[in-house]
């Protein structure tokens, strides 16, 4: 079995819909090769003992390369100064900041944000992300990225998508960082029955 989290790889495929440590605790308890079993009607399984590791890289490589795509589109800004004025102006749809940003920073934002959008006094705020900003400059091609903003709706919601699957995966013990959080991950079924089933998706081979 191989990670698909773009579910386009050939062959059957099962869906996983536990968080990281549901995954594991399946693994080790024997529940997902049952349950494998039962669904594709045969014993004849490999499961990696690394697989929930192989799932958690897949899914933040496919919200980073969101994140890139998005802004060869140009669907996103960085830098602090163009974000709050897009904020302000009610452009703003979706804020996100790298692990390592400065609480002020986020806030400032957040209320820029709120400002615009005619929100105030709501909770309204950006989305801090478990990597740092090295990594987001090399995801998006530019330098020194550590706030986000989207100024397209489309685009914000293929970037919700890609980024909630993968922070629902690793649950919220991983992702940890100074700027508040916003709550976005949609939860999902866990294993049950004869089919594993979810929005993470693994291939049988």
């Amino acid at each position: 079995m191989l990670p698909d989290v773009r579910a386009k790889a050939p062959g059957r495929g099962a869906w996983i819909g536990v968080d990281r440590a549901g995954l594991e605790q399946a693994i080790a308890k024997g529940k997902l090769r049952g349950a494998l079993a039962r669904a594709f009607k045969t014993g004849e399984l490999t499961i990696p003992d690394d697989l929930p590791t192989l799932i958690a890289a897949a899914l933040e490589r496919n919200a980073l390369d969101r994140l890139g795509l998005e802004s060869r589109g140009g669907t996103i800004l960085t830098g602090s100064e163009r974000i709050e004025a897009a904020a302000r102006s009610g452009k703003l749809h979706a804020l996100y900041h790298a692990a390592d940003a400065a609480e002020d920073g986020c806030r400032k934002l957040a209320q820029a944000w709120r400002v615009g959008s005619d929100r105030e006094g709501s909770d309204v705020r950006g989305l801090a992300l478990p990597v740092a900003r090295p990594i987001l400059s090399l995801a998006l091609g530019r330098e020194n990225v550590v706030h986000i903003g989207v100024i397209d709706r489309a685009a914000a919601k293929r970037l919700s998508e890609a980024l909630d699957r993968w922070l629902h995966f690793i649950g919220p013990d991983l992702n940890t960082a100074p700027c508040a959080t916003a709550a976005q991950g949609a939860s999902a079924p866990g294993i049950a029955g004869a089919t594993v089933t979810g929005r993470e998706t693994a291939r049988g081979i």
